[in-house]
């Protein structure tokens, strides 16, 4: 039955097949990353919200899907296939610590610009905004080594006891463990015992991003 909580749900169930968040579906595709947030589906007026033909057609275009597939979706059916797909690999930039305190490797939103940055393959996480930072030094000790890479989303919220790498607008970057966050400071935990915990006002703080995992 073609109705809007079916076509929702397919553009859900392909989302999920290509390992990607809504959001991450959205990004693919060209759109804006709220384009198929829950909140879109509704109007304030409490009527639903459809879909447009254009963005269905840049999910199915940007996924590799049928229409016929897109379909089967709407209907609740899971095409069969007959060998497993490949693990998702995903490509995302990769700097040290120490270069990340310089200037012009990140944009205001803590985001990867500029040049200098390497690469590093990862499985996909469904989330495409994601890039890596390479652990130097033992002050991240004992969860993260010299030579780890951590993996860091700055579109993900962030709770309290969230890791997360945090740069002051002094160019000091830093892991930490989010403490306590007010409208005035933020108070962060140490991941190493041996180093003090730190609190800064709001300002003094350029841009924090969670820490999703580490590789090993």
């Amino acid at each position: 039955m073609f109705s809007h909580d079916r076509i929702w749900a397919a553009i859900d169930a392909l989302a999920a097949r290509n390992r990607l968040s809504a959001s991450g579906l959205a990004r693919r595709a060209g759109l804006d990353p709220t384009t198929f947030n829950k909140s879109k589906r509704m109007g304030s007026d409490g009527r639903p919200r459809w879909p447009s033909t254009e963005s269905i057609s840049k999910v199915i275009e940007a996924t590799g899907a049928s229409l016929d597939e897109f379909a089967s979706l709407m209907r609740g059916e899971e095409p069969a296939q007959a060998v497993p797909p490949p693990p998702a690999i995903l490509t995302v930039p990769l700097l040290g610590f120490a270069q990340a305190g310089h200037g012009g490797f990140f944009d205001d939103a803590g985001f990867p610009a500029g040049h200098g940055w390497d690469e590093i393959a990862l499985p996909a996480t469904g989330d495409a905004a994601v890039y890596a930072l390479e652990v130097s030094g033992q002050s991240m000790m004992p969860l993260y080594r010299d030579g780890d890479v951590v993996i860091v989303s700055p579109d993900s919220s962030i709770r309290r006891g969230d890791r997360v790498v945090v740069r002051t607008r002094d160019g000091e970057v830093m892991a930490k463990i989010l403490q306590r966050r007010t409208a005035r400071t933020i108070e962060l935990a140490s991941v190493n015992p041996d180093f003090p915990d730190r609190q800064f006002a709001v300002e003094e703080i350029e841009w924090m991003a969670r820490i999703l995992w580490a590789s090993q």
